[in-house]
């Protein structure tokens, strides 16, 4: 599969078989991943790879955010937590967050960002689906999930990423053409 095809072929999985992802195959999209750009060499990413008992404590954080941000919603949560559970595999990726260094501290989220993209284009050779979560379900921005990974200092969740392998295709989805995009100068 060439480069071209991949990114075209690339989809967000939402939904996966109840099968889990083999530590081998885990490992190989984190290897992925750390071949990223990034400004410096700083390699300024973190990954907490969350299965097993440790699946089932995000999803009790992940049940108490939602029931507090959709309390009038409870078929919302409900089905949010359903995703998660049918979810084998959540990986919670973070930058290097550099004290007084706004503008290296932004290069770092944009290179986990490009980290996050590459294990994405590796899922998918892997036979593996994921979708990339920053709302909701992802907890990205709850401080709870940040107390679940250890409280590290000086890291940003940039992203919780669903892995596992895919109940269905996917269809591709509408997107805009480059030249829709693109201003020549």
């Amino acid at each position: 599969m060439t480069i071209q095809e991949a990114l075209k072929n690339r989809r967000a999985v939402r939904n996966y078989l109840p099968r889990e992802v083999e530590t081998e195959k885990i490992k190989a999209l984190l290897d992925c991943a750390v071949l990223a750009p990034n400004d410096r060499l700083r390699q300024p990413w973190h990954f907490y790879v969350i299965r097993g008992e440790a699946k089932a404590r995000y999803e009790e954080i992940a049940r108490e955010f939602l029931a507090e941000r959709f309390p009038t919603k409870p078929h919302l949560v409900q089905e949010s937590l359903a995703v998660l559970e049918k979810t084998p595999l959540v990986i919670v990726a973070t930058a290097d967050i550099i004290p007084g260094d706004e503008a290296s501290s932004e290069d770092n989220e944009y290179a986990v960002c490009c980290a996050i993209h590459s294990m994405w284009l590796a899922a998918g050779e892997l036979g593996l689906g994921m979708v990339w979560r920053t709302r909701g379900i992802g907890l990205v921005r709850d401080e709870r999930l940040l107390q679940f990974l250890g409280s590290p200092e000086n890291q940003k969740v940039v992203g919780t990423l669903f892995i596992g392998y895919p109940e269905a295709d996917v269809p591709p989805t509408a997107r805009a053409s480059a030249d829709s995009k693109t201003t020549w100068l």
